[in-house]
């Protein structure tokens, strides 16, 4: 799963979380011109536009005074939103029982991408199941995963085949 670099990850969710939030997983595309630290932050009442200015301008100052990324960058604070991101093995048993999409570093029977209901975690394994088929996928071999919003089911939206 790519995630942001550890020095990164160690500043940025102590703030986050002394700030009463929680750290869903960060993001960050380095570029020379145009590079992107995105920061994903919820609580249990939610998260509006007042929650992500807050911890923005705390995360802006500390970034300021550390200065850890080199050249420039994009810094966005989000909600995870109904499709959230997974950057954690946490976050898949938190959500056993609900689909995800998954995409993967290298095919399993032929597939890059399985869309799943969360059947089992254990350890790094994740159990997936499509329809009638079962994956078990190792949380090192998903390149991305985010979780299917239930009215995109319904619609039978968001397929990984």
């Amino acid at each position: 799963m790519k995630q942001a670099p550890e020095h990164l990850s160690a500043l940025i969710e102590p703030i986050v979380e002394g700030l009463g939030y929680e750290c869903v997983g960060i993001d960050y595309n380095p570029h020379p011109k145009h590079g992107l630290l995105r920061i994903y932050i919820d609580s249990e009442k939610g998260i509006l536009v007042e929650d992500c200015t807050k911890v923005s301008h705390q995360i802006s100052g500390v970034l300021d005074v550390e200065d850890p990324i080199p050249g420039n960058y994009q810094l966005e604070v989000s909600s995870p939103g109904e499709d959230r991101p997974f950057f954690k093995v946490s976050q898949f048993e938190r959500f056993i029982g609900n689909t995800v999409l998954v995409n993967l570093f290298k095919t399993i029977d032929g597939r890059r991408k399985i869309t799943g209901v969360i059947k089992q975690v254990d350890g790094d394994v994740i159990t997936l199941q499509d329809g009638e088929q079962i994956f078990e996928v190792a949380f090192a071999a998903m390149s991305k995963a985010r979780l299917v919003p239930e009215y995109l089911i319904e619609k039978g939206g968001r397929s990984g085949k």
